[in-house]
């Protein structure tokens, strides 16, 4: 399983930010997650996205997703947007970057 620090925004009652949020992609489960706003008792996450087999197919998917319940990760960086696509590719045994998506990643990680 993969995981990244970034920082998730969200705007319930007040606007508040988690700079500590994860994301990755769970191989077992076939899709990406979002884990963000940890509860002050219990430890659970107040927002966790992608805990059910293929939920998000995509990093856009997971997004619109993170959207709809009034949070937001965007941007992410490229090289951060191009880990997520290679760990999934790596745990469905494809080729790294083995599609459309991870060519345009790899096309603007290129040097100028």
């Amino acid at each position: 399983m993969s995981r990244y620090t970034i920082t998730v925004t969200g705007a319930i009652g007040k606007v508040r930010s988690d700079p500590d949020a994860v994301i990755g992609y769970d191989p077992p489960l076939r899709t990406y997650f979002l884990q963000a706003f940890p509860h002050e008792e219990t430890d659970e996450p107040g927002l966790w996205l992608g805990t059910h087999d293929r939920a998000f197919e995509t990093p856009e998917d997971l997004h619109r997703a993170a959207m709809s319940h009034g949070y937001d990760f965007i941007p992410l960086s490229p090289k951060l947007a191009a880990k997520l696509v290679d760990d999934k590719a790596a745990a469905s045994g494809r080729p790294v970057r083995d599609t459309i998506f991870g060519q345009v990643l790899k096309h603007l990680n290129q040097p100028k």
